[in-house]
């Protein structure tokens, strides 16, 4: 390509209404979460921010901030890129930071885990973390239960359950 052809590619490039942003959010939208985009006065400005859960959602591009999947750089110009990148890094990390300290919970989704092959699971992983979050915020402690199959299973502390194990009956 030549400067005024990479220009022009890299000016129509932009920070929202991403397709792995959209991914999210339509996801989110169908499980009855609400939201709110973008919201000026946090640290980073997230890119979706659930006041009632105090959580924010970062949809993160892998090139844009340095994800590990990201192995390719670009040839030209490389000192430059390193430097922004490396940059973009250091401010996700202190607006993260800050965000934590505020008491936020704070998801970041990279672009890669939207991809076709991991989004089912990207989104599953999702649920669970909003789950909990959901669940510590109504003051249930979650309670976990061996079961012989499945591992632990997280249920609300205030519903009554007693603890069982082996052969012990009810």
């Amino acid at each position: 390509m030549t400067r005024e052809q990479r220009r022009r590619c890299m000016s129509r490039i932009r920070g929202r209404d991403t397709k792995p942003e959209l991914v999210v959010r339509r996801w989110l939208w169908r499980q009855g979460y609400r939201y709110r985009l973008y919201v000026k006065s946090l640290p980073g400005r997230p890119d979706i921010v659930m006041r009632k859960w105090r959580t924010v959602i970062f949809v993160n591009g892998c090139f844009w901030h340095g994800h590990e999947c990201q192995k390719r750089r670009p040839a030209t110009n490389a000192e430059f890129w390193r430097e922004k990148i490396e940059r973009n890094r250091e401010r996700d990390a202190r607006n993260q930071a800050l965000l934590q300290a505020a008491g936020w919970n704070v998801i970041v989704i990279w672009e890669c885990q939207l991809n076709a092959r991991n989004r089912a699971e990207t989104l599953r992983e999702l649920d669970v973390t909003l789950s909990r979050i959901v669940l510590q915020a109504s003051g249930a402690s979650p309670l976990r239960y061996d079961t012989p199959d499945e591992g632990m299973i997280a249920a609300e502390g205030d519903v009554g359950y007693s603890r069982l194990s082996g052969n012990q009956q009810p």
